[in-house]
């Protein structure tokens, strides 16, 4: 089998936090044989600031600590995007079920009662860090992608930024909407990657001054399509592959690249299309001038019915926009 230190760049990482310095010096030496690198914190804060800073791969937590309890430092990592993926394995002298459940509830992956056995905690290490490995694997892909839109932006000053104000638009719009933060995250990065598909468009064309033909037209809208097949074998965007794939669509089945028509469009494709258009409409091109921003809402507003967007999703963008000035 494979070694868990292979699938690091670097020594594995692990965080012990306990406020009673021999539990510490014990875990580091049942541990002495694995090849990790180890950090220590004797109380919550002290805890939290060092996976902040330092970034370890795996922490190992008590969970009863003067001030922040082991609970509190547990809820913190798994809230936040930047932690939430490091696993915790909860190690404490509680043994009550009710105490254990609690640990669970606040995001913990593992769970050991002191005094546990050492080949046992050295196995959880190495799965949970296995598991961290993979997610860092993923982590990499997706900003791989994410870079590869950015850098297909930056080719061109008219829309350089463009995808990042899409996706900035379409939280907006979804956060209006009340849906869950989950979706927002989703909305987000389909938002992102929208555009993606136009590493697949020849250049002159996508920098073309004028209008386009019929045929160089039918060459931009295959884009979307590109853009699903660049990112669908990555099972972690499976929920936003609708925003890269159909953001093009139109309420009255007009859209492309599947025709679909009012709420057969994915709710998450429909709120990036305005976004979208509102985006088109305020930056400049190459044959125009971009409109100020209320000129573009009054013309939103105003061919809402028109059956290229969601007309209750232009008037929820319409206020929300027109709040924040």
């Amino acid at each position: 089998m494979l070694s868990v230190n292979n699938l690091f760049s670097h020594k594995p990482r692990v965080l012990i936090v306990d406020d009673i310095p021999t539990n510490i010096d014990l875990i580091r030496m049942q541990l002495h044989s694995a090849d990790y690198t180890f950090e220590s914190a004797n109380n919550g804060i002290d805890a939290l600031e060092k996976v902040r800073s330092w970034k370890p791969d795996l922490i190992l937590l008590d969970l009863m600590m003067p001030g922040i309890s082991g609970y509190e430092v547990c809820k913190t990592i798994k809230n936040d995007k930047e932690m939430r993926f490091i696993p915790v394995i909860v190690i404490t002298a509680l043994q009550e079920i009710d105490d254990k459940l609690k640990a669970i509830d606040m995001g913990a992956d593992d769970f050991l009662i002191k005094p546990f056995n050492k080949v046992e905690l050295a196995t959880r290490i190495r799965s949970l860090l296995r598991l961290k490995a993979l997610y860092d694997d993923l982590d990499t892909s997706e900003n791989i992608l994410f870079s590869l839109a950015k850098a297909i932006e930056a080719k061109d000053p008219y829309t350089r930024g463009h995808s990042e104000r899409v996706a900035r638009y379409s939280r907006m719009i979804a956060k209006g909407l009340s849906l869950t933060e989950h979706e927002q995250e989703h909305i987000w990065r389909g938002a992102l990657l929208h555009d993606i598909g136009k590493i697949g468009i020849v250049e002159t064309i996508l920098h073309k001054a004028g209008p386009l033909n019929e045929e160089e037209m039918e060459h931009v809208r295959q884009h979307p399509i590109k853009g699903y097949d660049i990112c669908s074998p990555l099972k972690s965007l499976a929920p936003c592959l609708c925003v890269i794939k159909n953001h093009h669509e139109r309420f009255d089945g007009c859209g492309h690249p599947d025709k679909l028509e009012c709420e057969h469009i994915p709710l998450m494709a429909r709120i990036a299309s305005v976004a979208d258009a509102f985006d088109a409409m305020t930056t400049n091109r190459p044959y125009r001038q971009g409109m100020v921003f209320e000129q573009a809402l009054q013309i939103l507003d105003r061919e809402k019915e028109t059956g290229q967007w969601d007309p209750r999703l232009v008037t929820e963008f319409v206020k929300i926009m027109r709040n924040a000035v």
